[in-house]
């Protein structure tokens, strides 16, 4: 054995790539399998479509291949920056997206250590989903509701103005402009929140409970022990979710400005997303749509590794790469 070269031992580790690979494979294989799905619906739909990209440079025409279309540079960004309508949707993009930030963001942090704070069971369970329902119902259904409250004619504010005397004309707040970005934000906050306080509250269960019972001890309330023992232990959590919702700033809700939208407040809450709808799908200006779709993932990636940067200066242990 003393002769034997050393070399000719062979470690795990030095073992092929592709036998390793296998092997691990063997010995997980259910696990993968489970993986699979959403590894083909990541392949087939998010990284396939990928050479569509190049429309963006390109005079595209319906009927010619891709690869055939003309090649004209920057020609569309330059368009795309010039029409007043794109830097409109622009601005609103921006705005409502700071606005659901502001509002949004906070509330199901809020929500969790409200909900954390009841003691009873079965309460805290029927709290858990009745906030969480409203993330089920579809934009369409929520604009629905809307329509049933504050209708000037047959909602609510209707029969309330009815009940208490009032028959004069009452504004149709769907259609006002100066009511149509905190119609917005509302629904969102109300749609969204509860999704929101299921990864909080997930985190909060896995705080040591000794920090709390050692806080009581110490005469700390519950006022004390949620600001300085709930708060700092989830702010890892926080942190995350806040890059990915500041990464998705450029997307501002497709489906709920889409459904909400009418002529009269399309002004104030038309935004990339609806604009790029119509520029692709009503006017079939492909090069334009997908030149404003590129430029909105680019930024969006940006405010991603940005945020990411600064989380990684103010705690080394948050951040997601």
């Amino acid at each position: 054995m003393s002769k034997m070269s050393k070399s000719s031992i062979k470690s795990p580790e030095k073992a092929p790539f592709s036998s390793r690979f296998l092997r691990v494979m063997r010995m997980d294989w259910m696990l993968y399998l489970m993986f699979l799905p959403g590894l083909l619906y990541i392949l087939i739909f998010k990284y396939a479509p990928i050479y569509g990209v190049s429309i963006a440079f390109k005079d595209y025409r319906i009927g010619m291949s891709i690869f055939e279309a003309p090649f004209v540079g920057w020609k569309h960004f330059v368009d795309l920056f010039n029409r007043a309508a794109f830097l409109r949707a622009l601005k609103n993009n921006i705005f409502i997206s700071l606005e659901k930030l502001i509002f949004g963001f906070p509330f199901p942090i809020i929500l969790s250590l409200m909900i954390n704070e009841i003691r009873g069971g079965r309460t805290k369970k029927l709290v858990q989903t009745s906030v969480i329902l409203p993330n089920f119902v579809s934009w369409v259904v929520v604009y629905g509701l809307f329509y049933a409250i504050l209708s000037p004619n047959s909602g609510v504010i209707r029969d309330f103005a009815n009940l208490i005397g009032y028959q004069g004309s009452l504004p149709n707040l769907l259609a006002s402009p100066s009511a149509a970005r905190p119609i917005i934000i509302i629904s969102h906050v109300w749609k969204g929140a509860g999704m929101g306080t299921i990864v909080y509250l997930a985190a909060i269960t896995g705080i040591d409970q000794g920090l709390y019972e050692a806080a009581a001890i110490d005469g700390a309330g519950r006022w004390k022990q949620m600001w300085h023992i709930t708060l700092p232990c989830i702010r890892t959590t926080i942190i995350v979710l806040l890059i990915f919702r500041v990464g998705e700033m450029m997307y501002a809700g497709f489906d709920q400005v889409f459904v909400f939208s009418n002529d009269a407040i399309v002004s104030q809450i038309d935004i990339i997303d609806t604009y790029v709808y119509k520029l692709g799908l009503q006017e079939r200006k492909f090069g334009l749509s997908t030149a404003a779709g590129l430029f909105q993932s680019f930024t969006g990636l940006i405010l991603v590794l940005a945020t990411n940067a600064i989380a990684k200066k103010v705690d080394p242990e948050s951040g997601i790469m």
